[in-house]
């Protein structure tokens, strides 16, 4: 069991949230265990509603508010927060080089176990040059921790965030049309976890014995294809759903009519099918025994929006 540890959380969005709340009930059981998340002064100050509830339930928790500011912050000023610190999970931050910046930081702070962010698809599978330009700075990050020893590391693939499958924007799952548009092939498969259980998984993780360090684990809630996601959507709802495949030619056509368009390089990679999808009985949660939610079960639990989403034909 962790002891004696200060673990700080960038971040409370929809993935640090989960991952602070379950920080939290094992710190319970710990001794010695504080934790304390990264905000930005305008969230610390937010009038939302929404953010307020989320606010007032980390003070519930006895999770610590620290200001900063991760895009405007220089390497050498997060360095010096992260220092009073141990451990440090990076949240969702966008923009290039903002990622490298955290792990730089990191490192120069000398914490013993930094978690990046690369809660998302086998990078190292991947490879460089991919469509999506933004997965080589997730390599630049791999190689910078490879490349010393002080910090030790653990990076947890969980594949795509369940909701976002099911994403009108990403347009895998078309709500009012009745169909299903196939990345590749409808055999093609995709590895997803919902954002709730990845935070269940990091935090036992970050608690959990042996320590697991300078390590990439896979985690999934389900590895499934197209096919059986239009499957699954057709049994909960009841409603006959077209299959269309949106080739790999194809989207790289649309692609190089709008280079810029972050939805249309990752239906590019996944399409592509490599890195994107792995064997659910090899992951990590399957070792441990840990159930997560699987597509039937995020389907069924969001069951009434999906049906008011499918209108009948």
């Amino acid at each position: 069991m962790l002891n004696n540890e200060a673990i700080l959380v960038l971040g409370a969005g929809e993935l640090g949230m989960a991952v602070l709340r379950n920080l939290a009930r094992h710190a319970r059981h710990a001794s010695g265990v504080s934790i304390a998340v990264l905000l930005r002064p305008s969230a610390m100050g937010s009038d939302d509603p929404a953010k307020r509830k989320e606010l007032g339930e980390l003070r519930e928790l006895g999770i610590e508010f620290v200001e900063g500011d991760l895009t405007r912050q220089s390497c050498a000023d997060l360095a010096t927060t992260f220092r009073r610190f141990d451990t440090v999970v990076t949240g969702f931050v966008g923009g290039p080089g903002v990622q490298l910046k955290i792990a730089q930081a990191a490192l120069e702070a000398g914490i013993k176990r930094f978690f990046p962010w690369q809660f998302g698809v086998d990078y190292d599978l991947i490879g460089r040059g991919s469509a999506q330009d933004l997965f080589d700075e997730q390599l630049d990050v791999r190689d910078l921790l490879r490349a010393q020893t002080l910090t030790e590391w653990v990076i947890v693939s969980t594949g795509m965030f369940t909701s976002f499958l099911f994403e009108p924007s990403f347009g895998v799952v078309e709500l009012a049309t009745h169909t299903v548009n196939a990345l590749g092939s409808l055999d093609n498969a995709v590895t997803v976890t919902t954002a709730e259980d990845i935070g269940v998984m990091t935090a036992e993780i970050v608690f959990g014995e042996p320590r697991v360090s300078n390590q990439v684990l896979h985690i999934a809630g389900d590895t499934v294809t197209y096919r059986e996601v239009a499957d699954t959507l057709e049994r909960a709802l009841g409603v006959r759903l077209e299959r269309h495949v949106w080739t790999v030619p194809e989207l790289k056509r649309l692609l190089a009519e709008a280079p810029d368009d972050t939805l249309r390089k990752y239906r590019v990679v996944f399409a592509q099918g490599r890195g994107v999808a792995w064997d659910k009985a090899r992951t990590f949660n399957a070792q441990k025994g840990v159930p997560l939610c699987g597509i039937d079960g995020w389907v069924r639990d969001n069951l009434p929006r999906l049906r008011a989403a499918f209108p009948a034909p």
